[in-house]
């Protein structure tokens, strides 16, 4: 197999399924489908408490499995439950904040700009990666088609790492890695059938193997 790191890599968004376990048993069975760099937690509308409880399940299983743990939002709960970082969908003067306050002991990145000029103001904070597309915009089965520009111009331009966000198919796993992008993300593709989840990992693995281009930054 192709060294994953020279190519476009996986990253997951783990499902809204209320019962802790039952979920880190889901994502612990889609990790086992292939290579995954990061998995981002979100907090799927729970309080405080419950969200808390759901990253305890899953950020042990998720870096069990050599992936990155990012809990999505709450830095609070964040605090407690030792993940790899942060996934904050913010403006500019936000993310330079938190990456202030939490880098670099934890991994910070997200943004979803919607356009250049805020995407390049993100990036003057530096964070760990920006992202092109939100972790629950996942509503139709291609990725947004101005995501997919962004992330295009970003990878051809800038340094910091890019994760583009895709749809509800799978299909366009090889014109998303053609952005040349450093992750490409998925959750609902992945998770709409718990079961198929390992399956799905591996097949997005084999054509990023077979089709996406090498980086070699």
């Amino acid at each position: 197999m192709t060294d994953p790191i020279d190519r476009c890599r996986l990253v997951l968004v783990t499902p809204d399924i209320s019962d802790a376990s039952h979920l880190a048993a889901v994502v612990g069975d889609a990790l086992r489908g292939g290579d995954v760099a990061s998995v981002i937690i979100p907090q799927h509308g729970l309080d405080e408490k419950s969200f808390q409880k759901r990253c305890e399940a899953l950020v042990p299983v998720v870096q069990g499995a050599g992936a990155a743990a990012l809990v999505a939002g709450d830095s609070r709960v964040a605090g407690r439950v030792r993940p790899d970082g942060l996934h904050l969908e913010i403006g500019p003067t936000a993310m330079a904040e938190a990456i202030g306050k939490y880098a670099p002991g934890l991994i910070v990145g997200g943004g979803n700009a919607r356009e250049r000029h805020a995407a390049l103001s993100i990036g003057e904070a530096q964070p760990d990666y920006v992202i092109f597309g939100s972790i629950d915009g996942d509503i139709k089965p291609e990725p947004h088609s101005k995501n997919v520009a962004l992330a295009e111009w970003w990878a051809d331009m800038i340094e910091i790492p890019c994760l583009l966000m895709g749809g509800t198919s799978t299909a366009f796993v090889e014109e998303m890695a053609q952005t040349r992008a450093e992750f490409i993300v998925f959750s609902k593709a992945v998770f709409a059938d718990p079961a198929d989840a390992a399956r799905i990992v591996a097949e997005i693995n084999a054509v990023l193997d077979e089709k996406a281009p090498r980086l070699g930054r």
